[in-house]
């Protein structure tokens, strides 16, 4: 499936806040949204009037980039949280939560949600025991995400586990440094997910 390939910094200028997608680097004082935190090209720092179509893309493209996703994807994941009793918008928050590539980041196996997708995908997590290398598996509550025997060395892992402090863990999960083990103990409700997203401008838009 195609990604997006060129600087990441470009999407956290784009969308005028730091969507922290390189890692520890996003909280230090490297980070090029900190130096220049407008769009990139020779009209990045116009204020532009957004109309309510415009506002409502941003935010849907806002919560893709954060998370890593193509469009087809995320439609799809919308489609499932429309489909579910609740709030939409936060049905669809949950969907994106429970992906093992974001909980593999959450809990401190990874810097960032790019990186932990490829550690997904080249075996180094166990799901209650079972390989599992698809970085779209929904965990369930009461799940443990484990690191493999054989890559409690990976460097990557390691220096992640060294630096999660910075960001914390949420509170819906727990991470048991000495046996490289996380554990899912609930799901978050909206309150507990601090991100600057308005997901009911995205559901506004897919229900046009």
């Amino acid at each position: 499936m195609a990604r997006y390939k060129e600087s990441v910094c470009r999407l956290c200028k784009r969308e005028g806040l730091k969507l922290f997608l390189k890692g520890d680097r996003c909280y230090g004082d490297k980070c090029a949204f900190e130096r220049r935190g407008y769009a990139p090209g020779d009209h990045g720092q116009l204020r532009r009037k957004h109309s309510d179509y415009g506002v409502q893309l941003r935010e849907k493209q806002k919560l893709k980039r954060m998370y890593g996703l193509l469009e087809r994807q995320f439609r799809s994941y919308f489609e499932k949280a429309d489909k579910q009793k609740g709030i939409t918008g936060t049905n669809l928050l949950l969907f994106l939560e429970r992906r093992l590539d974001n909980m593999v980041f959450r809990i401190g196996f990874a810097n960032s949600r790019n990186e932990a997708r490829q550690l997904v995908r080249h075996k180094h997590f166990l799901i209650d025991g079972k390989p599992i290398n698809i970085p779209s598996y929904l965990v369930k509550v009461g799940s443990e995400i484990r690191v493999r025997e054989k890559s409690k060395k990976v460097e990557r892992i390691v220096e992640a586990m060294e630096i999660v402090a910075r960001r914390g863990i949420p509170q819906w999960l727990e991470l048991d440094k000495d046996n490289f083990r996380g554990l899912v103990k609930t799901l978050p409700s909206r309150e507990e997910l601090v991100m600057p997203v308005q997901e009911q401008l995205v559901v506004e838009l897919y229900s046009k």
